[in-house]
């Protein structure tokens, strides 16, 4: 398999942007194989018969990108920060699903450190948690928000997050520090 360079798919993606349908289909089949890896990592907790795999969220994440106004694309890394973001929506979206289908089981706080990055379907409780504790983050500070998202949910690499937020590297460890401490004290178990 050929890895298409960042500038042939940052191309394809201003060209997607500038309202040329042929550079998304141009773009998909290059960018699908690290879309499938990203979603594997957000599912490999997952029950082998969810109902979600990896190929229907990486679609359903397609269809929202394109249904809605597309973004400014910025390069490779902003591309996949963005997609990293929808697949995160759809698994929260569908644990609320699952937590309003069942009676009771109020939601209880959880410590950082015993929370898995990816929850199983056992879980959706904890997702939320988590869930409701970036939102209340990037409601402090949208840019370590960001960073846990990318990093912790997308499985970017430092300097892909970097690259996608437009900071240095240094920044992008200094902030995950930051937020993980402040996601350690909102989630901490009340005395």
């Amino acid at each position: 398999m050929v890895i298409p360079g960042p500038d042939q798919v940052t191309r394809l993606l201003i060209d997607w942007q500038r309202g040329d349908k042929d550079a998304l289909d141009q773009l998909m089949p290059l960018v699908y194989h690290e879309l499938r890896k990203l979603a594997a990592g957000y599912l490999k907790n997952e029950r082998r018969d969810h109902t979600l795999q990896p190929t229907a969220l990486i679609h359903e994440a397609y269809l929202r990108m394109v249904e809605r106004e597309i973004p400014e694309w910025q390069n490779r890394a902003h591309f996949f920060g963005v997609a990293a973001r929808l697949m995160r929506q759809i698994l929260v979206d569908h644990a609320r699903t699952i937590k309003a289908s069942k009676r009771g089981g109020e939601q209880q706080k959880l410590s950082l450190e015993d929370a898995p990055p990816i929850f199983t379907h056992d879980d959706v409780g904890s997702l939320l948690i988590l869930d409701d504790a970036l939102r209340k983050l990037a409601a402090f500070d949208e840019r370590k928000a960001r960073v846990v998202e990318m990093r912790a949910f997308g499985g970017m690499s430092v300097e892909d997050t970097a690259l996608a937020l437009g900071v240095s590297a240094p920044t992008v460890k200094r902030d995950m520090r930051l937020a993980q401490a402040w996601l350690q004290r909102e989630l901490a178990p009340d005395p």
